[in-house]
């Protein structure tokens, strides 16, 4: 899919959202992307995995054993991603405020795994879930996702491969633009502000 056609679809679900908005990461931004809205229908969820697991390169693929994705927001677009690699897919969740592998999940030890997000802004939910694969045995050795809103400047440690990179601005609380500042906040994500 070229990178229009990505963006179509998130403009098709309604997932591409105009305002003012608390990130996961804490920092303010005008757009949001509401990955969960792209992912409700099964048939986009499969395209856009489908294509994501088509940008990977072959030898990084050939060594993948398993797809982990962080809770809430991975958890779909994981899924079909193990779904288009052939792997199983599973989650860390953070019921105490760290990632962890609940619900019998399990990483064999040195086992190789792709990471995958929905959205990538500071990379700090990638690097807390790679920890937790961590400390479980794993080896995370790619990382993946829907998004890459960082502006190139999230380094998860591992390459990563992301399907489109936006260049949204984001803007510490203390640091708003005026017409940012007026419009009320919202917080759409899956994690409290910091």
């Amino acid at each position: 899919m070229t990178e229009e056609e990505i963006l179509a679809e998130f403009r098709a679900a309604g997932a591409l959202l105009e305002g003012h908005f608390i990130l996961s990461s804490g920092l303010h931004s005008p757009r949001y992307l509401q990955c969960a809205r792209v992912l409700m229908d099964p048939a986009r969820a499969s395209r856009l995995a489908s294509s994501l697991a088509h940008s990977i390169p072959r030898d990084v693929k050939s060594k993948l054993e398993m797809v982990v994705s962080p809770a809430m927001g991975g958890v779909i677009i994981g899924h079909e991603m193990g779904r288009s690699l052939g792997l199983e897919a599973i989650f860390v969740e953070r019921p105490t405020g760290t990632f962890e592998l609940r619900r019998g999940f399990s990483v064999k030890p040195g086992q190789k795994v792709l990471l995958v997000e929905d959205v990538v802004t500071t990379g700090l939910s990638s690097r807390e879930a790679m920890k937790a694969v961590a400390d479980a045995g794993g080896e995370v050795i790619a990382a993946a996702a829907l998004v890459d809103r960082s502006n190139g400047e999230a380094d998860l440690g591992v390459p990563f491969f992301p399907l489109v990179r936006l260049n949204v601005p984001a803007f510490a609380a203390d640091a708003l633009p005026q017409d940012l500042a007026a419009i009320p906040a919202e917080k759409p994500g899956s994690r409290k502000a910091a």
